[in-house]
């Protein structure tokens, strides 16, 4: 080997073995930069506690008794449909947090979430993701279309509407009250939707705007539209 190719070869192999201890790294980030397909079945955890109150990945402050979730890949403001696989119960809740950082775990979901899944008590339960709306679907809508005094009579309004191919959640409130809601609207569906409502018989509802978008945080209060009150049925 001539001494200059013997000299060239002897500088570049530091680099070379520097390139090949960073490649596993290089690999990382370009994962990272061009995304991964989600996994849309697995198992879920919940979080509360102690992580009430903090800030979370997206900003936001964690509050465990709203309709949110942790995800490792989802973009910020994603509206996800999670259905428990052992009983049929869903919940639409929104991606503000990074996680879970547990192998085989898809999802961390609130406290309120893992609540209206109903898998509280054991804590890990086997689920499906739907992608409902995602952060950069800026008109989305969520329809109440009844606040309940009685929870079978929720339930049966969630039924009826899920058989139209409605997605629907029940939110329970501090009051026993249950609130049935179609969520994951588009705004251009908005027209139809309302009148399939009607055409079932609902027609006493309210219409608001899914928060999608990440809420402006004022020292670690969120700025959030105030509710809506509703009549109260049996």
């Amino acid at each position: 080997m001539p001494l200059e190719c013997a000299v060239r070869n002897a500088r570049l192999t530091p680099i070379f073995k520097g390139m090949r201890r960073l490649f596993p790294l290089i690999l990382l980030v370009t994962a990272a930069v061009l995304g991964a397909e989600p996994e849309l079945g697995g198992f879920a955890s919940w979080y509360g506690g102690k992580f009430h109150g903090r800030l979370t990945s997206s900003g936001e402050v964690f509050d465990t008794n709203e309709m949110t979730a942790a995800h490792r890949t989802l973009p910020f403001g994603t509206m996800v449909k999670v259905t428990n696989l052992d009983n049929g119960r869903s919940a639409v809740v929104k991606i503000n947090d990074r996680g879970p950082f547990v192998e085989g775990r898809i999802i961390d979901l609130s406290r309120a979430a893992a609540e209206e899944i109903d898998m509280l008590g054991q804590g890990v339960a086997r689920v499906s993701l739907d992608i409902v709306a995602f952060a950069t679907d800026k008109e989305v809508y969520a329809i109440q279309v009844g606040a309940y005094g009685l929870v079978k009579n929720a339930e049966k309004a969630r039924l009826a509407l899920e058989a139209a191919g409605f997605v629907v959640t029940i939110e329970k409130t501090g009051l026993s009250v249950a609130r049935v809601l179609v969520r994951g609207i588009p705004a251009p569906s908005l027209p139809d939707t309302r009148k399939k409502l009607e055409d079932l018989g609902f027609t006493q509802y309210l219409v608001k705007k899914e928060r999608t978008e990440t809420p402006r945080i004022s020292g670690r209060s969120m700025i959030l539209p105030a509710a809506q009150p509703a009549a109260v049925m049996p």
